[in-house]
This record gives C-alpha cells, structure tokens and sequence, in this order.
C-alpha cells in the first residue's frame, strides 16, 4: 500500500501533456485479439489498468513488444486456449475491469471463452446486462460454471449479425458488441450505441483493419460483417479527464498553466462545464491556456436559479469528471447543485471534503450542493483513502489547495488511472511525496 503525503497551497506553472485515454486503450488493447497480425498502438499511458490488461494479453500468448516509450506491438496469432479456460485467467479478469471488453474479441476468434465477475473502482452497481445481452443477440449462449466461478461464453454455430436496440448506451457494452460484429456473418444494427470519442476511434481502428462499420459519431452503428480483420497503426487520444483534472489543479492553486495538445474537437462540453464554474480557459491551437485566477464566479441559470451539472451519455458530462468540478465549486462563488446520476456510490467522498471545511451538503447518493467559498476560507489538509480513481484525484486537488499537509492513501487507485501523477506535477511546482 502506498501513500501520497501533500504539501498545499503550491501555485504550479509550465507546460504539461496529457496521457493517453486510458479508456481508448483498454477499448483498442482488446481489439488486438481480433487479427492474427501485427498491431500497432501509440500513446498508450503507463498505469496501472493498461499494464495489467497487456501483461493479461501477453499471459494469453499475444505477443507484446514495447517499441518506444508510449508504444506497442501486439500479434495475437496463437492465443492459448487453455489459459483462457484456467482458475487463474479467470482471477486475472476479476482484478481488472476493462478485461470485460476480451469476451467479443475471444467469442469472434474462439467462438468461446470464460470470464470472471470484473473488479474496478467502488462506485456501486455497474451491471453488464448489455454486454451478455449484446453477445446473446449475435447468437452466443452463456452459462454460470459454479466450480470456476465464472460465465462460460460459447458460440458453436458461429457469430451471426443481428438487430438490437440497447437497454442503455454503455461504452465498454457497445465496444464488446462491436468487436463482436465486425467479423459476424451478415449485418448488425446497434441502436442507441455509445458514441464517446473512445467508440469513434475504436471504430476507425477496426475499419483500418478491413472492417465496415459505419455510422460512426452516431448512436446508430451499422456493422457488415467480414471474413477477417489484417494489421493497422492506431494512436490513443489524448485523455479527456486528465484534461479536466489539470483544469481543476489549476483553479483551485491559482495557477497559470498550459495543457499540451489537448484535441479540442474531442473534448466536447468539457470546457464549457469549467466555463460555467467561472474558469477562463484559452484556445491556443491545440494547447489549452489557464490563466491565474483568484475568483471565479457559478453561473446562474437565465432564469436565475441555481446551476446544475449532471452526466449524461455523450455528448453530454462525463460522469469521470463530476467529483473535479465538485471539489472545484468548493471555492467558487456561489453555489451549485451536482447530480450524478450514473453511479450512487461516487459521491460518498464529499465527506472528506466537508472534514476539510467544505460547504456541501449530500442530498442522497447522487446529488450533493455546494457552497463556494469564494476562497475566503481555504480548505484544511486532512488524512484520507481514496476508494476510486476519480475521487482520488479530487482528494488530491483538495490537498494541493489545502493549508496544511495532507496524507491520502490506497494512492494505487490513483495509479490506475493517471501516468506517475506525483512526478509531473512536482515538476511544475507541487509538493507530492509519494511513500510506501
């Protein structure tokens, strides 16, 4: 178990490049699995959900090489079926969430497959009902094997493409569905699919390899079924909620900063969500400027009563950066209502921030208001332990605006979503130490 011990009230300055989308790399990292040739991808960042789920492919006989310091090449051509079926693939899968996406890849190259019940942050239920569903539509079967504690995948009969309409436009389930498809025999229709950024690139990796899917962008994906997918070169996105979070580091250490290559056009209702907290970010061609604020000011609505930010499937919020622009609002003037609809166990961290001095008030497990501060009282350092990645990184902002030195624990759920977090943002100024 290791720890960060937080120094606050540390102004940071300089330029920083976001990781890669750690969620477009799970998506991509599994579509390996789908062509016996060579894949390349770029960008991948260096945590820990990535790394386990490519030592996951490497323990299934893909063969991984590390090309540069961001890049891989993966070639799935002999996958050990074997492993695949052993107790120990099975825990491997339970420890990590993203390896829920290997069913469609494994089902369209071995027509079988078993899979554990997925681990991941603790933020309530998060059923997979549209992943099973999806496979059962293209024809698959699916059993609980008591003795391996698992769900046995098979498909004798081969994948075959079908019609279906999602009970909810999940990302990893249309993601699964996908790459199930692209090799079905006939035509799949997916109707209200997700069309996060993260599915678009995914989508144009699998038509690099000779796939046919179209509607991209779109909540309705129309998927021709082919023989077989080849090689092709992919490069990860820039990480939207590494974005989000340096915007949040920014405003709450009144900071002048600079974002790297951020790709605007993918970002989409992100920035304007700061906006609406008060925040001034500047469009310098693919760089985001933050300029030091010591005020900023919540919207009201036009009919003058209090904002709320909610998720949403996109284009709408991200549910990953609701507790950054919570703990953000907490210095803010005036007040704010946060939603989060998605997840009901997100927003038990705000305890935390109350303990630091935060004015917040927790309606129930998905809605809590804020009272800004206006940064008249600064928020004291506090001992923590971060249940999930996201409110991780918010405990994290809180403590580097804090009076004090802060202690927050359980720091690999951090690691698992953000590159040697404490070693970038020392460099511009932060005083991080990590202990074990």
């Amino acid at each position: 178990m290791a720890s960060f011990i937080v120094e606050g009230n540390h102004h940071l300055h300089g330029e920083i490049t976001p990781q890669g989308a750690k969620n477009e790399a799970l998506q991509v990292i599994c579509a390996v699995l789908l062509t016996p040739e060579e894949v390349v991808i770029e960008n991948v960042p260096d945590i820990l959900d990535v790394n386990n789920l490519i030592q996951l492919l490497s323990d299934m006989g893909v063969v991984v090489t590390r090309k540069g310091e961001d890049c891989y090449s993966f070639q799935a051509a002999h996958i050990d079926a074997a492993f695949i079926e052993s107790p120990s693939f099975i825990e491997k899968c339970s420890k990590l969430r993203g390896s829920v996406m290997l069913i469609g890849p494994l089902l369209s190259r071995l027509g079988k497959m078993f899979y554990g019940k997925p681990g991941g942050d603790k933020i309530g239920r998060r059923r997979l009902d549209t992943h099973f569903r999806g496979m059962s539509n293209l024809g698959a079967t699916f059993t609980y094997d008591e003795e391996k504690k698992g769900y046995k995948f098979e498909c004798k009969d081969g994948l075959k493409g079908a019609y279906m309409l999602l009970d909810e436009a999940s990302v990893t389930g249309t993601a699964n569905i996908v790459m199930a498809a692209v090799t079905a025999q006939g035509k799949t229709t997916i109707y209200n699919a997700a069309c996060e950024p993260y599915i678009q690139q995914l989508c144009r990796m699998l038509n690099q390899m000779g796939a046919k899917i179209s509607g991209i962008a779109s909540n309705l994906l129309t998927i021709e079924g082919v023989e077989a997918l080849h090689g092709a070169s992919h490069r990860i996105l820039p990480d939207m909620i590494e974005v989000g979070s340096f915007i949040g580091m920014a405003a709450m250490t009144h900071s002048e900063l600079t974002i790297k290559n951020v790709s605007w056009e993918n970002l989409g209702i992100i920035p304007d969500s700061f906006r609406r907290l008060g925040l001034k970010l500047e469009k310098r061609g693919d760089d985001m400027f933050i300029p030091r604020q010591e005020q900023y000011e919540i919207e009201s609505f036009l009919d003058g009563s209090i904002l709320t930010l909610a998720d949403a499937i996109w284009p709408g919020l991200t549910p990953d950066l609701l507790s950054v622009l919570l703990v953000v609002a907490t210095q803010a003037k005036g007040s704010i209502l946060i939603h989060q609809k998605m997840f009901e166990s997100r927003l038990f961290f705000v305890d935390k921030l109350i303990d630091m001095g935060a004015q917040i008030i927790l309606c129930d497990p998905h809605r809590a208001v804020v009272i800004g501060h206006d940064n008249r009282i600064r928020l004291r350092a506090k001992n923590m332990v971060s249940p999930d990645i996201r409110a991780g990184i918010a405990m994290l902002i809180a403590a580097m605006s804090a009076d004090g030195v802060s202690r927050i624990d359980h720091i690999e759920q951090i690691d698992r979503g953000y590159t040697r977090i404490e070693e970038r943002l020392n460099a511009l100024g932060a005083k991080i130490t990590r202990v074990e």
